[in-house]
């Protein structure tokens, strides 16, 4: 698996195919079905370029980092999170917006960190919808935010 994420990290690799025909060239031979899996338990994800076409991306799912998720710690410092542009709400339901690439990420740490507060997250490439559970406040769902996002800080550009 360690060649799968080495080959996505620096190539632009735009489909199982394409990451087979790799795959082959470092003596590596694999069916469809095994690289799918191996592809799901790596959490690879696609996302859009700017030339309408997709690439592999794999977004940190560092064991430690989920660990500390769980637990209700900052796993990274905010100064990490560069990817973040805002945040809003509307009802019980926020929308974080990123740069192209990031969302899925962002919403699996959101997920990993199984806060009663939250309910889901659904990510694209720069959006992640997050649905609140009914009654928490627009202040309490920023102070769990503020994990993860700078949320009083300006936004990067």
């Amino acid at each position: 698996m360690q060649l799968i994420v080495n080959l996505i990290k620096n190539n632009n690799i735009s489909s199982q195919n394409e990451l087979a025909v790799l795959l082959r060239k470092y003596g590596v031979d694999v069916t469809q079905a095994t690289l799918s899996r191996d592809l799901k338990a790596l959490k690879v994800t696609k996302i859009a370029s700017d030339r309408g076409n997709y690439t592999y991306i794999i977004p940190d799912n560092n064991n430690l980092q989920d660990s500390m998720l769980e637990r209700g710690l900052n796993s990274v410092s905010l100064n990490q999170q560069v990817g973040f542009v805002s945040i809003d709400f509307s009802g019980n339901i926020a929308v974080i917006k990123t740069r192209n690439g990031y969302a899925t990420g962002l919403a699996y740490d959101i997920d990993m960190s199984k806060s009663p507060l939250i309910m889901g997250s659904i990510a694209g490439a720069d959006t992640v919808f997050v649905v609140l559970h009914e009654g928490v406040t627009v202040e309490e769902a920023k102070q769990f935010f503020a994990r993860f996002v700078p949320i009083d800080e300006p936004t990067p550009l």
